[in-house]
């Protein structure tokens, strides 16, 4: 059973938000409080899959909370909530780790949709199984057993959307991936947001890989379409 932790610290949307997952048939640990959830994650040795984090929060707010899980764990799935709309919020929390976002008010069906998605996602690593070992590009290495990707020897600190995501690139080398057909690889083909989010993750991926991030040389952008990887051959 897949385990989700949730912190919010309005009681009524956390008991509704908590009820409906249960019925959708997760393991559910609740909070009310950025700190509470650090100590949860904590108590629990990271034993979630998937966490919700409200982001206006009295004390440790979420984007504070999100940082602090992401560096206990890279596999963990992050759902942001909050009742701003702000592009900036969104691309915040983006940035900061996170790997999705719904905006306050949203229907039960939306919020337990993109918790599916994200638990899907973190099962394939530890299921997922492919006859190649590894993809290999110019300076870079990926390895699809330990799925670890290596920049001319040495680690890079991906979160699991974006190993996925430069897996989708490495297996599709010098071929343009539209943001539509990336959104639906990565995310689910019933995801509910924004196609901005596959530029956030992009951006993010770039300051890891690239030397020059505001002049990549590996991930190009095709304007008006999407991203290709360039592996200079």
């Amino acid at each position: 059973m897949k385990r989700i932790l949730v912190c919010e610290d309005e009681d009524s949307i956390r008991e509704f938000v908590v009820l409906n997952l249960k019925r959708s048939g997760y393991d559910v640990v609740d909070v009310n409080c950025g700190e509470a959830a650090i100590k949860a994650f904590d108590d629990e040795h990271g034993n979630f899959d998937a966490a919700l984090l409200d982001i206006m929060m009295p004390g440790i707010d979420g984007f504070a909370v999100c940082r602090q899980l992401r560096e206990r764990s890279d596999k963990l799935g992050i759902i942001m909530l909050s009742a701003k709309s702000q592009e900036i919020d969104k691309v915040s929390s983006l940035m900061i780790g996170a790997d999705d976002y719904i905006t306050k008010p949203f229907s039960i069906s939306e919020l337990v949709a993109r918790v599916d998605a994200i638990c899907r996602r973190v099962g394939l690593i530890d299921s997922k199984s492919d006859k190649m070992s590894e993809i290999c590009s110019g300076p870079f290495t990926l390895n699809l057993k330990s799925r670890l990707v290596m920049k001319n020897g040495v680690p890079v600190d991906l979160t699991q959307v974006e190993y996925q995501i430069m897996e989708y690139f490495l297996k599709n080398q010098n071929t343009a991936l539209d943001r539509v057909s990336i959104l639906r690889h990565i995310w689910g083909e019933s995801y509910y947001g924004e196609e901005k989010i596959v530029d956030v993750n992009i951006r993010r991926i770039r300051m890891k890989i690239e030397d020059e991030p505001s002049n990549p040389k590996y991930i190009i952008t095709i304007w008006g379409y999407g991203y290709k990887w360039n592996s200079g051959e």
